[in-house]
């Protein structure tokens, strides 16, 4: 009589074995200096924008004091990227000095085409880069609590930053779908470059 497929043997797996590494698979501190070159780099372009926007709109536009806000926490994300680089012997991404002129461009663009747009530009931003910060979480899953703890902190603020974009007129810039899906396919191009250079 032959036998079905539920009367053969099951493979068995030992639970706390871990599954071998496939060809092409980093490792975690791979992950991570990857995570870090990438996040580095993205706080960067993020000042940059900032101060694009600043230089444009000056500090006597009523959105003044929110854009310096936003601007302070993304030169104190810098800042804390700037020294997990250093401390944990990271390569910064080659591609800094074109971010560092794409960043003010984009920042300085944005803003001339009013307040509006300069609020669509971080809500594009901010969206991207929550997603980006909550995929890293996932992979991280505790695996590196310091470096989960810096993202988990920055990405609610990150969040921050999109709610007050959001409640200060930014799906009301000109032309907003075109000029968001722009920037936010801009950012997920910038993300992946900066992984890998």
């Amino acid at each position: 009589m032959a036998k079905t497929a539920t009367d053969l043997p099951k493979p068995t797996l030992e639970k706390d074995t871990p599954a071998r590494p496939l060809p092409g698979d980093r490792t975690l501190a791979e992950e991570t200096e990857r995570m870090i070159r990438v996040d580095h780099a993205g706080e960067f372009g993020a000042v940059r924008i900032y101060a694009g926007q600043r230089a444009v709109l000056g500090d006597n536009h009523p959105k003044a004091g929110l854009i310096k806000h936003m601007h302070e926490q993304e030169e104190a994300h810098l800042a804390t990227f700037n020294k997990m680089i250093a401390e944990r012997g990271v390569r910064p991404t080659i591609m800094a000095p074109f971010w560092h002129v794409a960043g003010f461009a984009l920042g300085a663009t944005t803003a001339l085409m009013g307040e509006k747009a300069a609020m669509a530009c971080t809500q594009a931003v901010e969206e991207v880069i929550d997603d980006h910060y909550q995929h890293q979480r996932d992979k991280l899953a505790g695996q590196d609590p310091e470096l989960e703890e810096v993202i988990e902190k920055f990405q609610a603020e990150e969040v921050e930053h999109k709610k007050i974009a959001e409640e200060h007129g930014a799906e009301e810039a000109p032309g907003y779908p075109v000029l968001s899906a722009a920037i936010k396919a801009g950012c997920k191009a910038a993300i992946w470059i900066s992984k890998r250079v």
